[in-house]
């Protein structure tokens, strides 16, 4: 267990010094392989072999796809039509835009994949809204953070992909059993806008006509069958999620230039630009992990940790509360994907010793883990919102904390009702 303290202790203590994610993976196996009986045991060609091993896989061709399909619906009008109907259909709620702010990124989410993105995206539009409606930027950081989290659950997720990739577990069954917890999550975070307003004035739109809400409905038609094609194509088995990735691209093209023709040469460059620079990031951080995997096996760490965690004389709940408790923590310090690179090779032993199913484990694990997003000091969510709203940093962290309470309420309520994960996709598959 000394190995373990080395990959983890030193690993933090590098991100907490602001050390780059993959360069802190690097310098840690380096550390190991020292302690272990020096790095020329190792011959030095098995590093890049091992890193190629990492990249040569097709599940992980699905990441620049649905990382361009995003950013190209992000350049479009598609964001605006997706949150013209949300405030449709529930702007004159009690709660007002905090409301449309979630429905809006609950929709978005099955076109970005992450967090940043939906942020980035329909997060801008949604803040200038409620800006402009007089809203509390308070509150509008807040849920505008809070509602992201549901990007990384929703299908398709990028982190998913990466779970399935390493774990085994079938990618399409990960997307289905992540759309109930998703809406959960969407739901917990409307009620407490809704007894938010009693406390803060929220300003509600006029309830729309139901020929207004059809109007806008099908104006907003086409990006809202992109999470419908995507879902439905690998449920049905028409095409492998990478596959529905590459659909995703073609689809978001045929949008943007055919049907809307709102997207310029010069915006799918830039695109292009954003997608590849996005993807060689998280490959040459895929391709370090895919080293630390090995290495963690080959030194018998998740064996360790298998070994010590069905030792302890707890339930299996309590086991998953402490697990829970660890991934809330560690996704204060990476992101979810750097952290599910990591973290799947240690825990998946464990959670086949322990008879957790892996399809459940991957959507907790992910859950628990994007709500690091919106936390200090590490919170890409939150870097993003202080540039987008213009207040301080401080004051965004403490506007998004209240909304961590019914996300953390979610994740006991899944612990406890572990089939509200698995039975979805036991029953479509």
């Amino acid at each position: 267990m000394e190995y373990l303290v080395v990959f983890l202790g030193l690993m933090v203590l590098l991100f907490a010094l602001g050390v780059p994610v993959a360069i802190s993976i690097g310098l840690t196996c380096l550390a190991v392989l020292a302690i272990d009986g020096g790095i020329s045991a190792i011959p030095t060609e098995l590093f890049a072999l091992q890193m190629m091993r990492g990249l040569n896989s097709f599940p992980i061709l699905a990441i620049p796809f649905f990382i361009f399909a995003a950013s190209l619906m992000n350049v479009g009008s598609v964001t605006n039509r997706i949150f013209d109907f949300a405030n449709a259909l529930v702007g004159h709620i009690r709660g007002g835009l905090g409301h449309v702010n979630v429905v809006a990124s609950m929709i978005f989410a099955g076109m970005s994949a992450t967090a940043v993105a939906d942020v980035a995206g329909i997060g801008q539009l949604e803040l200038k809204a409620m800006r402009d409606r007089g809203y509390p930027m308070r509150f509008a950081a807040g849920i505008t953070g809070a509602a992201s989290i549901i990007s990384p659950v929703i299908p398709p997720s990028i982190a998913m992909v990466v779970y399935g990739w390493l774990s085994g577990t079938s990618i399409a069954a990960l997307f289905i059993a992540g759309l109930i917890p998703g809406i959960i999550i969407g739901l917990a975070l409307m009620a407490t806008s809704f007894i938010v307003s009693f406390w803060i004035d929220l300003p509600r739109s006029p309830r729309a006509s139901c020929l207004e809400i059809a109007r806008l409905f099908w104006r907003a038609l086409p990006p809202l069958l992109t999470p419908l094609i995507i879902v439905g194509g690998i449920w049905s088995g028409i095409f492998t999620p990478t596959e529905a990735g590459a659909v995703a691209c073609v689809y978001a093209l045929f949008l943007a230039f055919v049907v809307y023709r709102d997207v310029s040469v010069r915006d799918l460059v830039g695109v292009l630009e954003r997608t590849v620079r996005f993807t060689s990031v998280i490959m040459f951080i895929i391709a370090i992990a895919t080293f630390y995997g090995w290495l963690l096996v080959r030194l018998r760490i998740p064996q360790e940790l298998a070994l010590a965690l069905t030792s302890l004389d707890v339930s299996l709940t309590v086991i998953l509360f402490l697990i829970a408790a660890f991934f809330l923590v560690i996704g204060c310090f990476m992101s979810v994907v750097e952290a599910v690179l990591i973290f799947t090779p240690i825990f998946m032993l464990t959670v086949q010793s322990l008879g957790i199913d892996p399809l459940f484990f991957g959507v907790l694990m992910v859950i628990t883990l994007s709500v690091g997003v919106i936390t200090p000091p590490f919170g890409n969510v939150l870097f993003v919102l202080v540039e987008i709203v213009g207040i301080p940093f401080e004051k965004v962290v403490r506007a998004v904390l209240p909304f961590l309470i019914p996300i953390i309420t979610v994740i006991v309520l899944l612990i406890l009702v572990p089939d509200l994960v698995t039975w979805l996709p036991s029953i479509i598959q």
